[in-house]
């Protein structure tokens, strides 16, 4: 099969056009497999090198709010009263572990976006976050209830 890691872009380019010639490949046949193969290849390559950072969770709150037709009173049983609901969207306030957990088990908002740090109102004075692929749970910014 002579298959190769894919290390450059111009590796990266040529796998792409043999992915293209082998797109019809027969499932269980020795072209469907080397489609299988590198399109894994693919992926792991554009994972490392064009992943796109994750949002941060007041962007996707208001993203899935728009996604889905909800609006700032239909997030008041997940987030608190109309006036907590607003400081959170404005970001006065920071989400608090129980908002975080509402968030993700009712509306499916993925925990792992929920949890990323970002910057509230008061913090506009320090520098901006560096972007990040993702979060480990020690650097959240969330407070307790």
């Amino acid at each position: 099969m002579n298959i190769r890691p894919i290390k450059t872009k111009a590796d990266y380019e040529m796998a792409l056009k043999e992915i293209e010639a082998l797109f019809d490949a027969a499932p269980n046949t020795r072209e469907g497999d080397r489609l299988e193969i590198l399109t894994t290849l693919v992926e792991a390559y554009e994972e490392q090198h064009y992943a796109l950072p994750l949002p941060d969770p007041v962007e996707a709150i208001v993203y899935h709010m728009e996604s889905h037709g909800l609006t700032r009173h239909d997030l008041e049983p997940h987030i608190g009263n109309r006036a907590r609901v607003s400081e959170i969207l404005n970001r006065k306030r920071p989400l608090t572990l129980r908002m975080i957990q509402r968030l993700h088990s009712e509306l499916g908002i993925p925990v792992e976006v929920l949890l990323r740090p970002y910057r509230t109102a008061k913090d506009k004075t320090r520098k901006p976050l560096p972007p990040q692929k993702g979060s480990h749970p020690t650097q959240v910014t969330a407070r307790q209830e």
